[in-house]
C-alpha cells in the first residue's frame, strides 16, 4: 500500500511538471504572437543633400560654387591583421592619401575616420574599392567583450559641403564669404558678407533628395516600380552685372597705381548711367575667401558701402544741384574771393587757387571754397537739409550689399549757422559713402534720374531658367535742364579746371576733384582722402565713374590731381580699350 502511494505521488509530480511545461509553451506562443517583434527592416532609404547655388559673372565665369565632401570610415577591429597592409596600400592608391598618414590613423581602435574631405570622384572610386576589399576578405567578424559579433567594412558617407572660390581674391570683397555650421553631422555653409550674405536666402539649398524602397540582403535599395524617388533641389544660382574680365583689369590697375600712391586703400566703381547696374566695384583691399586668416579681417568689409567719410570738394556739384532746383543760382552774379582768405566768425576759409572774384561757373571749375561758402548762404536751412536728403545723403543707396552705412548730414537747425552752411558746401561737416556719392553723381550723368545701384541681375534655377531680379524704378530727382547745366560744368572742369588730368581724347569726360582732411579725436590731422567723381560718354553709352584714395602717402603729392585723377583717366582708357566706349568726334 505504501509503495502504491509513492508511485501515485511520482505520477502526480510528473503530470504537474508536464502541465507546467505545457503552460510555459502556451505562454511563449502567446508572447511570440502578441508581443512587438524586432525584425530587420525590409525597406531602406537614402538622403542626398542639396547644395548651395553658384555665383556667375556677367561674362559667364563661375565665381563661387559648392561641392559635396565625403568621409571614409573603417572599424579597425574588423580589418584582418594579415591583410592590413593590403588595405593601406589600396586605400592610399584610391584616395591619394599617403600610406604613413593612413597607418597613423589606424593606430586608434574602433571606428576611425580616415578622411573628411573626399571629393565626389574620389568617393565614387572608394565605393568601388569596397567590393575589391570584400572580394579579398580584408574584413572579418569581431566579437567584443559583451559577446556581440559584428562586421563592418569601409563606409563612404557624405560629410558636408565645401564652398570654392575659383578666382581667389578677384571680385572680393564684393562676392563675400560663407561660414560653416554643423547640422545632423553634416557641414553646411551660409553667406555672411557681400553677395553671399545679401542673397543667402536665394542661394541656400531648397530641398534634399530622397530615395526609399525595398532593400536586398546587403541593404542596397532596389530601384523598382514601387521605389520612391525625389530629386534634390539645389539653391538658385546668381548672375551678377559685373564682368570678371573688366573687374580683374581694374583691380590690377588699382594695385599698380597704389605702388605709386602708397594709400591705405584705393576704391573704384563704374555704374551704367541708364540702368544703375554696377560694371565694376574694385578695391586694393582684397582677400582669398578660400583661406581667411585673422590678419586680413579688415579686408572682409566692403569699404565702398561700409565706410563713410567727409567727401571734400566732390560735393560741390551736388550743392549746385540743390541751388538750381530752388532757382537760387544766378550765373551772371560775381562773388568776391578776398585774395584766397575769407573769415566767418572765428574761422578762416581758404582757397588753393587765389582769385579776386568769380562767377558761379568759375567757382565750380576752379573749386573755390570761398565762393561756395557765399553761394550756400542763399539756401534756407530746410532747403539745404531736404536737398541733401533728396539727392541721397544720409539715406541707403539701395545697393544689394549688406551692412551699408548711411553717413550723416547736419540737422535743419544746424543749418541756421552760417559756418555749417559754408563748410558743408565744400564737403566738410557731412559724411558719405562711396556708393552714395556714385549714385548721386549718376543723377547728373543720367539727366536728373536716380537709379538704385545693383550688382545681381537674375536668378537661375536647376533647369537653367532665368528670373530677372526686380529693382526700383528710376525717379526724377532734379530737372533735366539742370542736370545738363551741371554736366556742362563738369566737362569744363576737366577741360580747363582742376580735373584737367582726366581728359581722354575721343570721349566726353566730366568730373570733379576732391581732397579732404581726415578728422581724428575732434581735430583735423595731417592725413587726407582724395577723390574724383564724374562721367565718361560717347554717342551711345554713358558711365558714372568714381575713384576714392584713402590716406595716400603724404610724403608724395596727396591732392586729387596727383592721386585719384590719374587713376580715373586710366579707367576711362580701359573702358575704351575694352570697347565699352568708342572714340568719336561727335558729342553725346
Amino acid at each position: 500500500m505504501e509503495g502504491s502511494s509513492v508511485r501515485i505521488g511520482k505520477v502526480v509530480v510528473l503530470y504537474a511538471l508536464l502541465l507546467v511545461c505545457f503552460l510555459l509553451f502556451i505562454a511563449s506562443l502567446i508572447y511570440v504572437n502578441y508581443s512587438e517583434r524586432k525584425l530587420p527592416a525590409l525597406r531602406s532609404f537614402r538622403i542626398e543633400s542639396a547644395i548651395r547655388g553658384s555665383i556667375y559673372s556677367s561674362d559667364g565665369f563661375m565665381l563661387a560654387s559648392s561641392k559635396k565632401l565625403y568621409k571614409a570610415i573603417v572599424n579597425t577591429y574588423n580589418i584582418d591583421p594579415q591583410k592590413e597592409e593590403l588595405f593601406v596600400n589600396l586605400f592610399s592608391i584610391y584616395s591619394k592619401i599617403p600610406r604613413t598618414q593612413i597607418r597613423e590613423r589606424l593606430k586608434k581602435k574602433g571606428n576611425v575616420v580616415l578622411s573628411y574631405n573626399l571629393d565626389s570622384k574620389t568617393a565614387a572610386n572608394l565605393k568601388q574599392l569596397v567590393y575589391t576589399l570584400n572580394l579579398y576578405n580584408v574584413f572579418r567578424e569581431y566579437e567584443d567583450n559583451q559577446g556581440r559579433v559584428f562586421k563592418y567594412g569601409l563606409s563612404i558617407l557624405e560629410s558636408g559641403e565645401k564652398r570654392d572660390y575659383l578666382y581667389e581674391n578677384s571680385m572680393e570683397p564684393l562676392i563675400g564669404y560663407v561660414r560653416k555650421t554643423e547640422e545632423a553631422k553634416i557641414t553646411k555653409v551660409s553667406g555672411v558678407k557681400g553677395i553671399e550674405g545679401s542673397y543667402n536666402g536665394e542661394l541656400e539649398p531648397l530641398a534634399n533628395g530622397r530615395m526609399e524602397g525595398a532593400r536586398d540582403i546587403g541593404f542596397n535599395l532596389i530601384l523598382n516600380r514601387e521605389a520612391f524617388y525625389r530629386e534634390r533641389s539645389d539653391g538658385y544660382s546668381l548672375s551678377l552685372s559685373v564682368p570678371l574680365k573688366l573687374q580683374k583689369k581694374i583691380e590690377r590697375l588699382l594695385d599698380e597705381e597704389n605702388q605709386r600712391i602708397g594709400a591705405k586703400e584705393v576704391i573704384a566703381g563704374i555704374m551704367d548711367a541708364e540702368s544703375g547696374k554696377i560694371l565694376a566695384l574694385a578695391t586694393t583691399k582684397r582677400f582669398d575667401p578660400n583661406n581667411i586668416t585673422q590678419d586680413i579681417y579688415s579686408h572682409l568689409n566692403v569699404s565702398a558701402v561700409e565706410y563713410a567719410f567727409e567727401p571734400g570738394s566732390i560735393v560741390k556739384p551736388l550743392i549746385y544741384a540743390i541751388l538750381l532746383e530752388n532757382n537760387l543760382l544766378d550765373f551772371k552774379e560775381r562773388f568776391p574771393l578776398y585774395g584766397g582768405r575769407y573769415r566767418i566768425g572765428d574761422s578762416v576759409i581758404t582757397d588753393t587757387h587765389s582769385m579776386k572774384e568769380a562767377n558761379a561757373e568759375d567757382i565750380m571749375i576752379f573749386s573755390s571754397n570761398i565762393g561756395m561758402a557765399q553761394i550756400a548762404q542763399k539756401l534756407s536751412p530746410i532747403q539745404y537739409y531736404d536737398g541733401l536728403k533728396h539727392i541721397g545723403f544720409s539715406e541707403l543707396s539701395g545697393i544689394d550689399l549688406p551692412y551699408e552705412q548711411v553717413g550723416k548730414i547736419p540737422t535743419p537747425a544746424m543749418f541756421n549757422n552760417q559756418l555749417y552752411k559754408a563748410t558743408v558746401a565744400y564737403g566738410y561737416g557731412l559724411q558719405s559713402t562711396f556708393i552714395q556719392m556714385l549714385k548721386a553723381y549718376n543723377i547728373i550723368t543720367n539727366n536728373g534720374l536716380t537709379h538704385s545701384p545693383y550688382i545681381a541681375e537674375f536668378l537661375i534655377d536647376s533647369n537653367d531658367l532665368q528670373y530677372p531680379i526686380k529693382h526700383p524704378e528710376p525717379i526724377q530727382v532734379i530737372r533735366k535742364e539742370n542736370a545738363i547745366i551741371l554736366q556742362d560744368m563738369l566737362i569744363k572742369t576737366v577741360q580747363k579746371g582742376t580735373g584737367r588730368g582726366a581728359a581722354v581724347n575721343g570721349v566726353v569726360v566730366g568730373g570733379k576733384t576732391g581732397t579732404a582732411h581726415i578728422a581724428e579725436n575732434g581735430r583735423y590731422v595731417n592725413r587726407y582722402n582724395s577723390s574724383f567723381f564724374g562721367f565718361a560718354a560717347d554717342p551711345i553709352s554713358r558711365y558714372t565713374i568714381g575713384v576714392v584714395v584713402l590716406e595716400p602717402n603724404t610724403q608724395e603729392a596727396y591732392f586729387s590731381a596727383r592721386t585719384a585723377v590719374p587713376v580715373y583717366k586710366k579707367i576711362v582708357e580701359l573702358l575704351m580699350s575694352e570697347r565699352y566706349l568708342h572714340a568719336s568726334s561727335v558729342s553725346p
